[in-house]
């Protein structure tokens, strides 16, 4: 008995049905990636969040010894363009005998401008000392009424139940007047 067909034999019918199953796993993968992108894609953060990830802040019309607040991420910001006395204070600190032990020139890129998030690290208030007429504390810096915090010329803890210094933001200095927060 003769196995022979004619058309080629068994061997083209193997490689198309292999070639057919390739093709339709490669179309059903194709397939599946083209509608699982879409939910995918809505999980990356709309172009509203992305602006609120970062602000620019024009320092140039703050004058020695103010301080102004800025939101970053529905926080407020604080930022004081620090006196010599301040800095001077800031520096004369044993960093050992605090709290959240933390040296003024590791919270400062620059001496005369302190920029950090407004939030005490107690219960998350809003600390007063933004205003010339706010209590500043015994140590000139930040007083929060809520519970009693005292935070210093730099922002560190340094009397009442906050257990950390006031959190300094990521920033960076565009310019000798213009900072980018976030």
């Amino acid at each position: 008995m003769s196995t022979t067909t004619s058309g080629g034999g068994h061997g083209d019918d193997a490689s198309r049905r292999d070639f057919l199953y390739i093709a339709t796993g490669a179309f059903g993968g194709i397939g599946t990636a083209l509608a699982v992108w879409p939910l995918i894609d809505q999980m990356n953060p709309s172009s509203d969040v992305l602006a609120l990830a970062s602000t620019e802040v024009d320092l140039s019309p703050v004058k020695e010894g103010q301080a102004i607040t800025v939101v970053w991420r529905s926080k407020p910001v604080f930022i004081r363009h620090r006196t010599a006395t301040e800095i001077e204070a800031a520096r004369n600190v044993i960093v050992e005998d605090l709290r959240d032990p933390q040296a003024d020139e590791d919270r400062v890129q620059q001496d005369k401008w302190l920029i950090m998030v407004g939030v005490c690290t107690h219960l998350g208030c809003v600390p007063l000392g933004q205003k010339a007429t706010d209590p500043q504390g015994e140590f000139g810096g930040w007083f929060c009424p809520c519970h009693g915090s005292h935070y210093d010329t730099s922002g560190r803890i340094r009397k009442g139940p906050a257990p950390a210094n006031l959190m300094v933001p990521p920033y960076e200095f565009l310019s000798d007047t213009t900072i980018k927060i976030g």
